[in-house]
């Protein structure tokens, strides 16, 4: 007989049904006459119940269905008894698969905290909360693939080893294969990068964007989802060195399209998450208030399937970097000094507290903002005719400020070559880049979305490391 999966157990009404399961063992509990155990194998948050009569398995075999064996149930489908599930499985034959020493076993049947399951990451997915994550993952990473194959766009897979730095930011992981005990040097004796692998330096990529551009450029509308790396020493709860970022670029889109299109994407995904996880995602909005119980009132996060409707529900808000700075100058935080760091005007960098107040405190709406001044944004951003700002825009969420981060690209020549001068970029090193822009150049824009940002907003976690499966930080890279 084949095995049916407990997501499918629970949906079924045949009752009566002789059917085989496998998975873990979550709990047992019992009396002298039957045991209750709840089996998980993965395919939703809710266990199945099996019944199993004492009598007839012996205590032999029931004391090895400890927390975490794997076991294999033949058994019959009937109408639950008790509350909480429609129906369970009386056992006809159990076979343990695998035993697992109970003394031995990290995860007994206790809330674990989070910190403690990161040290134990290999076992952590047998967890409600990240079997729970993985889910609503998977979900959102078929939800891209799904929204952008619906409207014609073509996925691109854009290079992991590449000799540019796509933001200027210099913080990259290099690829070698030459002996660091015994490297080669020039006569300056500087690292002789000609007698490597590709004949000169390379690293990690920082983002699709460049590639996904010259892509564009022929296809019209592409997009990347691919694995990103940035050698920033940042340990926090906001910050990972190897995540993955989704990057759609569109030839003849405007700033205006492209916010039209961020907008539209992300109110897609979370209706996608809603539509297809609410077991999930009520389990883990559970987690987050159960968490928040102490907190003041004025603390606790927004409930998060609230959250998701909210930004569902609502048009996004538009406005210029300049009229968000004047908001945040002449708001109650800042005049009071609450703000870590407080606005003096134009030109400043807006950090998260500040996107967090214009979304949940000034409009109680998602936010979209746009041309910031050229100084605090990249090179590849089109000039608006005012030459101090760019055409830039980053889309703004409740509680983790900026998901999407955008531009419209400069598509003029000689501009583009002027920008790269003044930000010291070889412009020699960029020809096949600067070749779009002499062979039948159009104006193009795109943005970046950091799925493991996506995945904190939508699961509500509150450290990206526990949206990942093996997060990778500084001076960790375990499994």
């Amino acid at each position: 007989m084949r095995r049916t999966k407990v997501s499918d157990v629970l949906k079924s009404d045949e009752i009566g049904k002789e059917i085989v399961v496998k998975g873990w063992v979550r709990t047992r509990r019992g009396s002298k006459q039957v045991n209750f155990i709840a089996l998980n194998d993965g395919s939703t948050i809710h266990n199945l119940q099996i019944v199993a009569d004492v009598e007839k398995f012996g205590d032999e075999l029931l004391k090895r269905l400890t927390t975490g064996s794997a076991i294999s149930v033949t058994g019959e489908i009937i109408a639950s008894q008790g509350s909480g599930q429609k129906v369970e499985v009386v056992a006809k034959a159990i076979e343990v698969i695998g035993d697992c020493d109970a003394n031995e076993y990290p995860l007994q049947p206790k809330k674990h905290s989070l910190e403690f399951l990161r040290e134990i990451g290999h076992l952590r997915f047998r967890t409600n909360t990240f079997s729970a994550i993985a889910r609503v993952r998977h979900a959102m990473i078929f939800a891209v693939h799904n929204f952008f194959t619906s409207k014609g766009f073509v996925n691109v897979h854009t290079p992991i080893i590449t000799a540019s730095d796509c933001e200027g930011a210099g913080e990259m992981f290099q690829v070698t294969t030459m002996n660091l005990n015994n490297l080669p040097r020039t006569e300056e004796g500087k690292i002789d990068f000609s007698q490597d692998f590709f004949g000169k330096a390379t690293n990690l990529t920082v983002s699709g964007q460049l590639e996904g551009e010259l892509a564009a450029m022929g296809m019209g509308e592409i997009y990347t989802f691919g694995p990103t790396f940035r050698a920033e020493n940042s340990n926090t709860s906001r910050h990972l060195a190897e995540f993955w970022m989704i990057e759609p670029e569109m030839a003849f889109y405007e700033l205006d399209d492209n916010m039209d299109l961020a907008e539209e994407f992300l109110k897609y995904l979370i209706k996608y998450a809603l539509d297809h996880c609410m077991d999930d995602l009520q389990f883990l909005s559970q987690r987050l208030q159960e968490e928040e119980k102490g907190k003041k009132e004025e603390d606790r996060s927004m409930e998060l399937i609230e959250k998701l409707r909210f930004v569902l529900e609502n048009d996004f808000i538009r406005l210029t970097y300049s009229e968000a700075v004047n908001i945040l100058k002449d708001s109650k935080p800042n005049k009071k000094g609450q703000f870590k760091y407080p606005i003096n005007g134009y030109g400043s960098d807006l950090q998260s507290e500040h996107e967090r107040f214009l979304v949940e405190k000034h409009f109680k709406k998602p936010v979209i903002l746009t041309d910031y001044p050229k100084e605090i944004k990249a090179f590849y951003m089109k000039m608006n005719p005012d030459n101090s700002t760019v055409r830039a825009m980053d889309v703004l969420f409740p509680q983790i400020g900026e998901i999407i981060g955008g531009s419209q690209r400069e598509e003029n020549y000689d501009k583009l070559v002027n920008r790269m001068k003044e930000m010291h970029i070889p412009a020699e090193e960029m020809w096949w880049y600067l070749d779009t822009r002499r062979f039948g150049s159009v104006p193009h824009s795109g943005f970046g979305l950091g799925f493991e940002r996506l995945m904190l907003f939508v699961t509500g976690m509150g450290n990206i490391r526990d949206v990942i499966p093996f997060p990778r930080t500084p001076k960790n890279a375990e499994f």
